[in-house]
């Protein structure tokens, strides 16, 4: 098992319509195979700062969920909403 940690910053006074659409996202992915698992957590500091942690059976299963059409398609909906690049740091614990 992996996991993949999402960060986006969003832009100011857009924090609703980005939840709206990241919550697709997240329901789409659960239809992914290989998908286990995911969380969606927003920094205590900083409240546009979110944070997605999912749990994927392997790097496989992601990386096929991250290039489909699907993501490409709902993350044009969100991509204009973040004042950043969205960052992924891909996870598996030590020793292995």
């Amino acid at each position: 098992m992996i996991r993949v940690l999402i960060e986006r910053h969003i832009a100011e006074t857009l924090e609703e319509p980005y939840e709206t659409r990241s919550r697709r996202i997240l329901q789409q992915a659960v239809c992914a195979p290989g998908f286990i698992s995911g969380e969606t957590l927003v920094d205590t500091l900083d409240p546009n700062h979110r944070l997605t942690l999912a749990n994927w059976r392997s790097v496989a299963d992601w990386d096929r969920w991250y290039r489909s059409e699907t993501r490409k398609d709902l993350m044009t909906e969100i991509i204009p909403m973040m004042d950043r690049d969205e960052k992924i740091t891909i996870l598996e614990q030590s020793g292995h």
